[in-house]
């Protein structure tokens, strides 16, 4: 049988997503179209005799920085190398660039065989915490991208514009930014998935800004579950989640190639997706 490794289509991507919601990774309804605009390139499907069995993706944001997910080899097809194979294409695809990657915590040891090293555990967490207006809170639209790209790009490896300008505009979502005084000093985004709704990034200059930015945004969520993913180096963020009464359901190994980027963790109470960082 021939194991064949090609560039995702649009399409594809959603069979993608799907298999991660059958992993319980939760992704979002609408994850599909910021993720391929962001590098259209960087997904790849691996077919057995035109069977789709894996899958992965390998974002390059820049010439500098690569991010890996959506790392998924099919039920009934482990064990048979499928999986390393599509790994290595996408190690390849990346190149010379620092590549961050949100892994299993069980997988740490392989990730280490390939150049990776931990930097820090995010925790997911989930709750049902009720809404709150706040009149701090502007909607993203209604504030210049270009203030938005600068506070991201504090508090993550490199500039994402096109990610964000998607992001940001994503059908049944929300994003605000919190103004104080005329400064930007906050953002957030709530978006809907296959089991309620996450939010991330959530992004503050102080711990009562990230409070507040957050029960703002769960307005959007009308008391469904949420999800929150946390960089547990950031004890702020993570007294937050348990001041919430939110409940830790899973976590990851955040691990990058090359030195750790110089970011904000400190501005960071939610990560963005573990698919693309």
């Amino acid at each position: 049988m021939a194991y064949t490794i090609r560039t995702m289509n649009r399409n594809d991507l959603e069979t993608a997503i799907e298999w991660a919601a059958e992993e319980g990774w939760n992704p979002g309804l609408y994850d599909g179209d910021p993720f391929y605009l962001t590098d259209p390139n960087g997904f790849f499907i691996g077919e057995l005799d035109g069977e789709p069995v894996s899958c992965i993706s390998a974002v390059a944001y820049d010439d500098t920085y690569g991010f890996i997910g959506f790392y998924i080899v099919k039920p009934g097809h482990r064990g048979n190398g499928y999986g390393y194979a599509i790994w290595k294409h996408a190690m390849q695809y990346l190149g010379g660039r620092r590549i961050g990657l949100d892994g299993v915590v069980a997988q740490q040891a392989n990730y280490q065989k390939s150049g990776f090293h931990l930097a820090y555990r995010n925790r997911r967490y989930e709750g049902r915490a009720e809404g709150k207006a706040s009149s701090k809170l502007v909607p993203a639209r209604e504030i210049p991208l270009e203030r938005i790209v600068e506070f991201d790009d504090r508090c993550h490896p490199v500039s994402r514009r096109r990610f964000l300008n998607a992001w940001l505009m994503m059908p049944n979502a929300s994003a605000y930014g919190m103004i104080q005084h005329g400064e930007l000093t906050g953002f957030g985004v709530i978006r809907s998935c296959y089991s309620g709704f996450k939010i991330g990034p959530l992004y503050a200059t102080s711990d009562e800004g990230a409070e507040e930015l957050l029960r703002g945004l769960l307005q959007h969520a009308k008391g469904e579950p949420f999800y929150l993913d946390t960089p547990e180096v950031n004890a702020s963020a993570v007294a937050l989640a348990e001041r919430l009464g939110m409940t830790m359901v899973f976590e990851t190994a955040r691990m990058y190639t090359k030195e750790d980027p110089a970011v904000s963790i400190g501005e960071v109470f939610g990560v963005t997706t573990f698919e693309l960082g």
